[in-house]
């Protein structure tokens, strides 16, 4: 669609930017989301990463070495019902095409998804974050620099495993911006609440973080360069599984053989 005052780079900056949102075909998640369960384990302040299955998600993806290639901010009922009826908005995320937005828990219904929970974070610090994230609501992304959306058409590019993160740094910034977790980041810097933290090695033993790694580690907490992998191992942030929040019972599963015994002649 164009507008008034679109130039031509405008015009290709936005349909780069819709040829790499496109789903791929072929996607089907292990454990779909179901929005009404989130809605009874999400709190204000988590942090909702998903598996993505557009044309971008799979250079993200393959860059960071993750599952996650987006995350969405969970911002409970302190958005206002919308008059037309439909489905209140409840996460507020950043993607390339549209900006800060507000958008539904249903959008995420059939997708593989994972909760990451702030650990003891205090009720006026979590107000300041949602605060924080509601205030961005309709900022918009310079689409222009068409060198900084072109790297993501190649999903796997042939660069040394230490140079893939840096990836995402690229360019001028703001579509790298719009399809990373800085946002969410520079929420919870607001409140000094960490992230990942710098890495120490106890004296006298061994430590399994790799150089790369500590590099990584290292580049991403000075220029903060977040990617949606980061809550996830973030010693800071739980893992709430839906599944085990409402009193799971292994013993109350139903399996495939106990099926066939049961209907088995006697």
């Amino acid at each position: 669609m164009t507008e008034p005052g679109d130039t031509l780079l405008d015009r290709l900056g936005r349909w780069l930017a819709g040829r790499l949102q496109e789903e791929s075909s072929g996607y089907e998640p292990y454990t779909p989301s179901d929005a009404e369960t989130l809605r009874r384990t999400l709190e204000p302040g988590d942090i909702l990463l998903i598996e993505g299955n557009q044309k971008i998600s799979a250079a993200i993806k393959y860059l960071t070495q993750s599952t996650w290639s987006h995350a969405a901010f969970y911002v409970g009922d302190a958005l206002a019902e919308p008059e037309d009826g439909t489905e209140r908005r409840r996460l507020i995320e950043v993607t390339l095409g549209e900006g800060c937005v507000a958008v539904p828990l249903s959008r995420y219904r059939t997708y593989n998804t994972r909760i990451c929970r702030a650990s003891g974070l205090a009720p006026e610090d979590r107000d300041k974050v949602v605060a924080f994230m509601i205030g961005k609501l309709g900022l918009k992304y310079d689409l222009k620099n068409i060198f900084d959306m072109l790297r993501f058409f190649f999903p796997t590019p042939p660069v040394p495993v230490r140079w893939r993160r840096r990836m995402l740094a690229f360019g001028s910034g703001d579509p790298t911006r719009a399809i990373c977790s800085t946002l969410i980041a520079e929420a919870y810097g607001q409140i000094r609440y960490p992230i990942l933290p710098e890495i120490t090695r106890a004296p006298g033993r061994a430590s399994a973080q790799s150089n790369y790694s500590r590099k990584e580690i290292l580049h991403i907490r000075h220029h903060s360069l977040y990617t949606p992998r980061d809550f996830d191992l973030s010693p800071y942030f739980r893992i709430v599984k839906p599944t085990l929040e409402y009193g799971f019972d292994y013993r109350q599963m139903v399996w495939d053989d106990k099926v066939a015994d049961a209907k088995a002649p006697e």
